[in-house]
């Protein structure tokens, strides 16, 4: 292992070899993503792996910043031939002999892995959430309450001693999905998408706002065109909006879009309308701009990146709660607050 504070670098003149482990969710994955870029675009001999959720494989499939996948199966983590399949992988990663290991999930099972992997740096976020720091050579602070998810990573770097000035391509575009998008569902000229699902209930703004945000849009944009987000688990929702946004036209792709697709619909989309999910941070790395509605949660720790003036939260005392679940005697009074009218405003102006 190398002293602390002292980066190991690759020994004997071979290239760097890095595993990144940031296996879920979408929404942390892409943000997550500068991480990778930089050390690519500082050392680009580096062979770099990453360790992520099978159901998020699709995401970073033939990314050109990295050499494979370690696909981490989280469902039936208890089952025995889910276990072997772990036993390989951790076998697989210690034969590889990884220069950096950074863990940027810093769980407990992720700390776990990192340290089984036996690289000769383990660094990864200094949090007390389930003591996986307890696994790392060395573990990176937070800097501050309110500093952003994507600088905390980045703040690996600083100690990796890889500059991260420089720009780079966020989510490289892929022009043959991107084909297929279009020939399936067409394009218009100002395409306005919309996210109403979230996995935590107490982050959905009401689907009555979302159906009046669009039909005021509809007036006030005459030429633009609406579509419905989300995946399977969201198609009911999405059949709903479109039901109460008549007369307003919409494209309804919920459960229809494959995550290279939904990354590269967002990418051609004009305006995106949506609750802290995954793909608003989707949309904020392709640089679509974006009306975010919070909660719970706070945007100065998991906003849209470098749009965080297009967040649309109301002030209570119990906002930001970070609790999955509502404690407000007026239940989900953060979202009824926010009036449709504020997040039309917002979108006029962004658009």
């Amino acid at each position: 292992m190398a002293p602390w504070g002292e980066p190991a670098l690759a020994s004997g003149g071979s290239a760097l070899k890095v595993l990144i482990l940031k296996p879920s969710s979408l929404g942390d994955v892409v943000q997550a993503l500068p991480v990778l870029r930089l050390i690519k675009q500082h050392r680009p001999e580096a062979s770099v792996f990453w360790w992520i959720d099978s159901r998020l494989a699709g995401l970073l499939e033939d990314d050109p910043d990295l050499d494979g996948l370690v696909l981490f199966q989280r469902h039936g983590f208890a089952a025995p031939r889910v276990w072997q399949q772990y036993w390989r992988t951790v076998r697989w990663m210690r034969a590889r002999d990884f220069d950096w290991v950074i863990d940027l999930q810093a769980l407990a099972r992720s700390g776990i892995f990192a340290w089984l992997a036996n690289g000769r740096l383990t660094i990864g976020l200094d949090t007390p959430r389930e003591g996986a720091r307890a696994f790392y050579d060395l573990a990176v602070p937070r800097g501050g309450a309110g500093v952003h998810a994507v600088d905390w990573y980045l703040r690996v770097l600083d100690i990796l001693r890889v500059p991260r000035g420089a720009s780079f391509v966020w989510l490289p575009p892929r022009p043959a999905v991107a084909s297929r998008v279009r020939e399936r569902f067409g394009a218009g000229e100002t395409m306005i998408s919309l996210q109403p699902g979230a996995r935590w209930l107490n982050k959905r703004w009401p689907v009555e706002n979302f159906a009046a945000v669009m039909r005021a849009l509809a007036q006030r944009r005459p030429a633009a065109r609406f579509a419905i987000l989300g995946g399977a688990e969201d198609r009911e929702l999405g059949a709903r909006l479109a039901a109460l946004a008549a007369p307003v036209r919409c494209l309804d792709l919920t459960g229809q879009l494959s995550l290279p697709e939904m990354v590269e619909w967002i990418r051609a989309t004009s305006l995106m309308i949506t609750n802290d999910t995954g793909p608003m941070h989707v949309a904020a790395a392709v640089n679509t701009p974006v009306v975010a509605v919070f909660g719970p949660t706070d945007p100065r720790r998991t906003g849209p990146y470098g749009q965080l003036a297009g967040v649309c939260q109301a002030r209570l005392p119990c906002v930001p709660c970070l609790s999955p679940r509502c404690g407000n005697p007026r239940s989900l009074e953060c979202l009824y607050l926010i009036p449709p009218a504020a997040v039309v405003e917002e979108a006029c102006r962004r658009i």
